[in-house]
């Protein structure tokens, strides 16, 4: 799962860098979005975070995300952050609940 995004100067949160909220929550989404992708409806139950460098407004940044396990009751994924040039900047590890289908 990858996405692309440029991070505009409102979500900063120290002059020209974005705030690690808006980061974590960027990680959080893509690593859903790769359990998703694959029909496994989840939550987050754990997530960790590496900031590798500060991450600037107003520049493209490139988005993975991906399923690393899956149990019956929990899977986990990992997620990274990059600049258009491929620099990592955040690294991220995640466990999930599953959750029941609907009926």
């Amino acid at each position: 799962m990858h996405s692309e995004f440029t991070p505009p100067a409102r979500y900063q949160g120290y002059g020209g860098v974005v705030h690690g909220g808006i980061l974590a929550t960027l990680m959080d989404e893509i690593m859903a979005h790769s359990l998703w992708q694959r029909g496994i409806a989840a939550v987050t139950a754990k997530m960790s975070l590496r900031y590798r460098e500060p991450v600037p407004v107003g520049e493209r940044l490139l988005i993975y995300g991906r399923t690393t396990e899956e149990r019956r009751k929990h899977a986990t994924t990992e997620g990274w952050l990059t600049t258009a040039t491929g620099a990592k900047l955040v690294e991220a590890t995640a466990t999930f609940f599953k959750l029941p289908p609907k009926s």
